[in-house]
């Protein structure tokens, strides 16, 4: 069950890792118009399992601490990454929000049932470093005058971070209530976009395809997953697991020749994979004697 859990929650940083590659792709939407509209096609297949199977809709009665965890993690993170964004260089920005997989591993040890091991902590550091090799290919120059930006990162890691370990406690609490909370973000991502941004349409089918498989992908099922994952599968290897989104990010942009092939990315393959497996070989040991078990 626990196997099962955590690979369905890795599956969503599969859909992360497509990301950049269908933001490229929606045109020149701005961030806050762009995630109202993906959030609000990502709660569609929610409400669609929730017409088709009504009794669920009771699902959706949950304490307030339920729906403010929910709603300030999905919003909150990405107006905190957007505000990073407009106020530090991407590449800074990027890095320090990165923080999020090593602070959940690191923060995991507060959570009932779960020890923190070296192994955890070197696994995350690791990706930490092959995510430092992605995002700082060009180079990494701290400002002061960014401050805004950067501290507006550190709340975004915070804040990611602060939901997935948070959500782990509601364990309880069915994953169809993200749903609401993709509703909620859209709303509320909406009226950021009538203050902050003025409105600009996609101008191509191509770029309205890239639009929906945002809001279906990476803005949508991918937390579906993720709340299923952190909830009943292993959150310490999500957490360094979590490093493969850049490098896999990286690795399908130049697939679709948006990125060239460099020794950085072999060598941050090596350490976000080796990472992973470090951090998951506990998983694995009690995995491969349950199978040998079952052969017998």
């Amino acid at each position: 069950m626990k196997f099962r859990a955590t690979a369905i929650g890795f599956t969503a940083i599969l859909m992360w890792s497509f990301l950049a590659l269908l933001t490229a792709g929606s045109g020149k939407m701005p961030p806050f118009q762009l995630s109202a509209v993906c959030f609000a096609i990502g709660s569609v297949p929610g409400f669609v399992m929730l017409v088709l199977n009504p009794a669920r809709l009771a699902l959706l009665n949950q304490p307030p601490k339920v729906w403010i965890t929910g709603i300030a993690g999905l919003f909150g993170y990405h107006f905190l990454y957007f505000t990073a964004l407009r106020n530090a260089p991407a590449v800074e920005a990027g890095l320090i929000a990165y923080l999020w997989p090593l602070l959940i591993v690191v923060g995991s040890a507060l959570l009932p049932g779960e020890r923190l091991r070296w192994y955890h902590v070197a696994g995350a550091l690791a990706g930490l470093c092959g995510t430092f090799l992605i995002v700082g290919r060009n180079g990494i120059d701290f400002d002061g005058a960014y401050a805004v930006g950067y501290g507006a990162a550190f709340l975004c890691a915070f804040t990611w971070s602060g939901y997935s370990l948070l959500t782990r406690r509601f364990e309880a609490v069915s994953t169809d209530v993200v749903t609401g909370f993709c509703l909620a973000t859209s709303i509320l991502s909406f009226f950021s976009h009538l203050g902050l941004e003025a409105t600009v349409w996609p101008e191509t089918s191509v770029e309205w395809v890239a639009v929906v498989g945002l809001g279906l992908f990476p803005v949508g099922a991918a937390f579906y997953a993720w709340d299923y994952g952190v909830k009943n599968g292993d959150i310490q290897i999500l957490g360094a697991a979590s490093y493969a989104a850049p490098l896999l990010s990286t690795l399908i942009l130049t697939l679709f020749g948006f990125a060239e092939p460099s020794w950085r990315i072999a060598l941050a393959c090596l350490l976000v994979t080796g990472g992973a497996v470090l951090a998951a070989q506990e998983m694995f040991r009690r995995k491969i004697p349950a199978q040998s078990a079952a052969a017998e």
